[in-house]
């Protein structure tokens, strides 16, 4: 970094999504936590993976509240404060949400990044807000071994359009609204591979926020929907096939991916989160013989700022892709298809 100031992913021993705990381990964690009875009024919280909580403040208003935050995925103190921004707005975008306010989480080591970059940091994200249309009425500091930022949103959604994870249908199509390989591209950058092309594709990628999500809570044929982040776009699926009681079906050469990740990932630009991920949940993936560790790795990369996964019903897959291209998601595809529930002991994802 300029001015004698150390490189931000240097100061971290992990970067964006690719921070999250591993999902065995997380659900070993939740399993031993302690859950009082939820208020009628809590319409989502922690039972199905979901992204954001809800909570109905009347007949057509419901709360949703998120947070996120995590450590440097960049070394340019701007971008990282925009990506860590779009990121944690995304939630609110997943549930079918329109975001109203947003607070800051700081958490920076003072004697080792100057007032100036933290202030960057800062400004990156206040600038994603205004691009949301919300303001950012606060939040909370600390000095902290590691930089970390991130933002607590609120929205609102009516609570007959929220979308759930548990709400996919047996048929329903899934439909990917931006490629993958954020953190092929993240591993890349530690290493100094990634190329200035590649730099901007991928803070182009983790920069647009998911606004189609507000517009998509509001038609009948979508059913569900969830962000592709950390956990990869294997790990969130299961998170709709658990909430659902039902299997799924991935389409591996139809998934959209940046540019350039494959041959990155040949080179071994991969992260430890995505070894993790698979450990977590690949006794639960079907792969075909033709799928390459390659493509196992791409599917379970960690995902900063991701894009929205949609279940909707095969009559409403053109409004739906119409609707991302509106909004300039060029590279939203359709990627496979929601089915019944799997056997006992059967894989609940499979990829062919």
């Amino acid at each position: 970094m300029r001015d004698g100031q150390p490189r931000l992913t240097s100061l971290a021993h992990g970067g964006g999504c690719g921070c999250k705990i591993a999902p065995a381990v997380l659900s070993e964690i939740l399993r031993n936590a302690r859950h009082f009875p939820a208020p009628p009024a809590l319409l989502v919280g922690i039972e199905t993976s979901d992204d954001a909580a809800v909570y109905k403040l009347n007949d057509t208003q419901a709360l949703v509240a998120t947070t996120d935050f995590f450590m440097p995925v960049v070394d340019d103190p701007f971008d990282f404060g925009r990506i860590a921004a779009t990121n944690a707005i995304s939630d609110v975008y997943a549930m079918g949400g329109t975001p109203i306010l947003a607070l800051a989480l700081v958490g920076m080591p003072v004697d080792k990044l100057s007032p100036e970059v933290i202030g960057k940091i800062l400004e990156g994200g206040e600038s994603v807000c205004a691009q949301a249309g919300i303001a950012i009425g606060g939040g909370h500091t600390i000095d902290a071994v590691e930089p970390i930022y991130g933002l607590v949103v609120l929205g609102l959604v009516h609570p007959d359009r929220i979308k759930r994870n548990r709400d996919a249908r047996a048929g329903d199509v899934l439909v990917l609204g931006k490629p993958l390989g954020v953190g092929v591209y993240s591993a890349a950058i530690k290493k100094d591979r990634l190329d200035a092309d590649g730099y901007r594709e991928m803070i182009a990628n983790t920069t647009k926020l998911n606004t189609p999500g507000k517009t998509l809570g509001d038609l009948p044929g979508v059913h569900a929907m969830t962000d592709v982040t950390g956990f990869g776009l294997l790990g969130h699926l299961l998170e709709l096939c658990r909430g659902s009681a039902l299997s799924a079906t991935l389409d591996m050469s139809r998934v959209p991916l940046l540019r350039g990740v494959t041959a990155l990932a040949e080179g071994g630009a991969i992260t430890g989160a995505s070894r993790r991920n698979w450990a977590s949940y690949g006794h639960e993936v079907s792969l075909a013989p033709e799928i390459s560790a390659v493509q196992q790795a791409l599917l379970t990369d960690p995902q900063t700022s991701g894009g929205l996964l949609v279940a909707c019903a095969p009559e409403a897959v053109d409004d739906v892709l119409a609707l991302f291209r509106r909004e300039g998601f060029a590279d939203a595809a359709v990627i496979g298809e929601m089915r019944g529930k799997s056997g006992e002991g059967a894989p609940a994802v499979a990829v062919r």
